[in-house]
């Protein structure tokens, strides 16, 4: 599964599904509020109808949970040993923003670990590809995919850190009183792990809870972010609620 030609098609995937969900953008169209509170759009129901179906032909074997769909109970996945995680939109108030820093995200889980995964921002035509033994890859319009080893130490004057547009903590403040902060950036939805594994920022710090689909693709592409070999990441996946309680990615000062 985790081949070059894999990871190729998953970038079809969600090229595809970002066309889609374009179609939606800044569209006067009625939003649906889930239990959460977050919102739910045409565009995250279109891109969603694209994937799955494409992900299940393409492995009929392996299942698939999206957050737009069926999210099985704990007790008939807690077996699996691969499985797809899929955001059809992700930063679907940046969607509604329309500030270009929303994402499809894809993932392929293997024994806990993220294995695949792309993540595609497809109003800026950005994309972030990673692979287990295939390094991770940001392309951008008309440019060649360029290989990502991830942030240097940080200098003297400390890190740079990439955090939230959307959902800013208390949490978060507290944490950066303990470190050395050269300058704080923000972004949306899984962005932010790219812009590490790029090493344009040092650090992403994320406190309180997220779902395994928010951060699996992003975390696959931090992960995969090195020379050689793989970076090191606390976020465990398939949980009975498929939630992580946070987690700082990165390289601390």
């Amino acid at each position: 599964m985790v081949t070059p030609e894999t990871l190729e098609e998953l970038r079809r995937i969600a090229r595809a599904a970002g066309v889609l969900a374009m179609q939606h953008y800044g569209a006067a169209e009625e939003i649906v509020y889930k239990d959460d509170r977050s919102p739910l759009t045409a565009a995250d129901r279109a891109a969603h109808d694209a994937i799955v179906p494409a992900l299940e032909e393409m492995t009929p074997d392996i299942p698939v949970i999206s957050e737009e769909g069926r999210l099985p109970p704990y007790e008939e996945r807690r077996d699996w040993r691969r499985f797809w995680l899929v955001d059809p939109l992700d930063g679907t108030r940046e969607f509604l923003h329309q500030n270009g820093e929303f994402t499809v995200n894809i993932a392929l889980i293997e024994n806990g670990e993220p294995v695949l995964g792309v993540v595609y921002a497809p109003a800026i035509l950005v994309e972030y590809s990673a692979g287990r033994g295939l390094g991770s890859w940001k392309r951008e319009p008309g440019g060649e995919a360029v290989r990502l080893t991830g942030p240097a130490a940080p200098g003297p004057d400390g890190a740079i850190v990439v955090e939230s547009r959307s959902h800013p903590s208390k949490e978060l403040e507290d944490f950066l009183k303990t470190i050395k902060v050269a300058r704080r950036v923000q972004a949306g939805s899984s962005l932010k792990f790219g812009v590490v594994a790029e090493g344009a920022a040092h650090l992403y710090p994320r406190f309180g809870p997220t779902h395994d689909w928010d951060v699996a693709a992003g975390d696959c592409v931090w992960r995969n972010a090195a020379v050689s070999g793989q970076r090191p990441s606390s976020i465990v996946y398939n949980s009975p609620a498929l939630l992580n309680p946070g987690f700082v990615i990165g390289v601390m000062p």
